[in-house]
C-alpha cells in the first residue's frame, strides 16, 4: 500500500489527543474482569462506547504531554504516510471520506465528514467514557470514529492477524462503514440490543465490513482534492490478504475459541471469521455498496 508522495494530507479530518488525560472516575471497562468481558463478547471495533454500557460521563480531555497534535505538526504529505504510521492513518481517513464524498454526490446524497479521534488509554466521547480496551470504535451521538494506534499492535499479538498497513486500513474502513449506516438511517434502526449469528447487530458489523471492501476498490481511483491524483497509488493483492485476514482475526468465533476455549454462536455481535472475509471480498469484487445488503 503505497500513497503519492506529493500529495497534502488534510489533517483536519483527524483531532490528535495522545498524550491528554480525562479527568474524573474509572472507566465502566477497561482493565481487569470487564475487559475481559468486552473481548470474549467481541463487542470491540464496532459501535459504542453507549452499547457497551460504559459510563456516560462527558468529561473533556485535558492536555499532559507534548505529544499532543503531533499529527497536525508531522503529517504534511503522502511522503509522511510512507514512512509513519499516524499519518498512514490520517491519508487512509481522507481517502475513505473522499470516496464517500463522491458516491454519495453520485447517488443524489450528501456525506458529512466524520473526524478520526487517536487517543492512548482512555477519551471521552458523547457515547460515554471509553478505554483502548473496547478498541476502535464509531460513536454516532458525535459521529466520531475513535482508535487508538496501539490496537494494531494488539491486533498482531493477542489476535493473530498478520498484519500490515491495509490490515489497519481495513479497520478504520470499517469504522467509517458505521457513519456510512448511520448518515443512511441503517444504523439506530437496527440496533436492538439483540445478540446472536443472525441478530441486527451481526448484520451492521457485516455490512460495515463490505463498505470497507467497496472503498478498497475504489481506493486507487478515488481522487485527492488537493492534486486531482488518487492520495493511493499501489493496493496489491498481498495488501488485500491482509485486509482478508485481519477481518478473520476479529471474528466473533475466532475471538472466542482464542479466549474462551469454545465457540457460541448466540453471543456473537460481529458474525464469524468466514462472513467477515465473505462480506469484505463482496463490496471489493463488486465495488457496489448496493451489494452490501447483509439485512435480506
Amino acid at each position: 500500500m503505497q500513497f503519492d508522495d506529493d500529495a497534502n494530507l488534510d489533517t483536519s479530518e483527524v483531532q490528535d489527543v495522545r498524550g491528554s488525560r480525562v479527568p474524573g472516575g474509572r472507566a465502566t471497562i477497561g482493565g481487569g474482569i470487564a475487559g475481559l468481558i468486552a473481548l470474549l463478547l467481541g463487542l470491540f471495533f464496532g459501535v459504542g462506547p453507549d452499547q457497551l454500557g460504559l459510563s456516560s460521563g462527558d468529561s473533556a480531555p485535558s492536555p499532559a504531554s507534548s505529544s499532543l497534535a503531533q499529527v497536525q505538526q508531522s503529517c504534511r504529505t503522502g511522503r509522511d504516510a510512507n514512512t509513519r504510521e499516524d499519518c498512514r492513518m490520517v491519508a487512509v481517513v481522507n481517502s475513505v471520506q473522499a470516496f464517500w464524498k463522491q458516491e454519495f454526490q453520485q447517488r443524489r446524497g450528501v456525506y458529512t465528514n466524520a473526524p478520526t479521534v487517536f487517543f492512548t488509554g482512555r477519551v471521552a466521547t458523547a457515547c460515554g467514557t471509553a478505554t483502548s480496551a473496547v478498541g476502535p470504535f464509531y460513536c454516532p451521538r458525535d459521529r466520531k470514529v475513535y482508535l487508538d494506534l496501539g490496537f494494531f499492535d494488539e491486533l498482531r499479538s493477542k489476535f493473530g492477524a498478520s498484519g500490515g498497513p491495509f490490515a489497519q486500513a481495513y479497520v478504520v474502513a470499517h469504522e467509517y462503514g458505521h457513519h456510512v449506516q448511520d448518515l443512511m438511517g441503517t444504523l439506530g434502526g437496527s440496533q436492538d440490543n439483540m445478540t446472536g449469528a443472525n441478530s441486527n447487530a451481526v448484520r451492521v458489523e457485516l455490512q460495515a465490513d463490505c463498505y470497507a471492501g467497496v472503498w478498497a476498490r475504489h481506493a486507487t481511483t478515488t481522487k485527492d482534492p488537493s492534486t486531482g491524483r488518487p492520495l493511493i497509488t499501489s493496493l496489491t493483492d498481498a495488501d488485500i490478504r491482509d485486509g482478508l485476514d485481519a477481518a478473520a482475526a476479529v471474528g466473533d468465533d475466532r475471538i472466542q475459541e482464542r479466549f474462551q476455549g469454545r465457540v457460541t454462536p448466540e453471543t456473537w455481535t460481529h458474525g464469524s471469521a468466514r462472513q467477515r472475509q465473505d462480506w469484505f471480498y463482496q463490496g471489493y469484487r463488486t465495488g457496489d455498496m448496493a451489494q452490501c445488503d447483509t439485512f435480506r
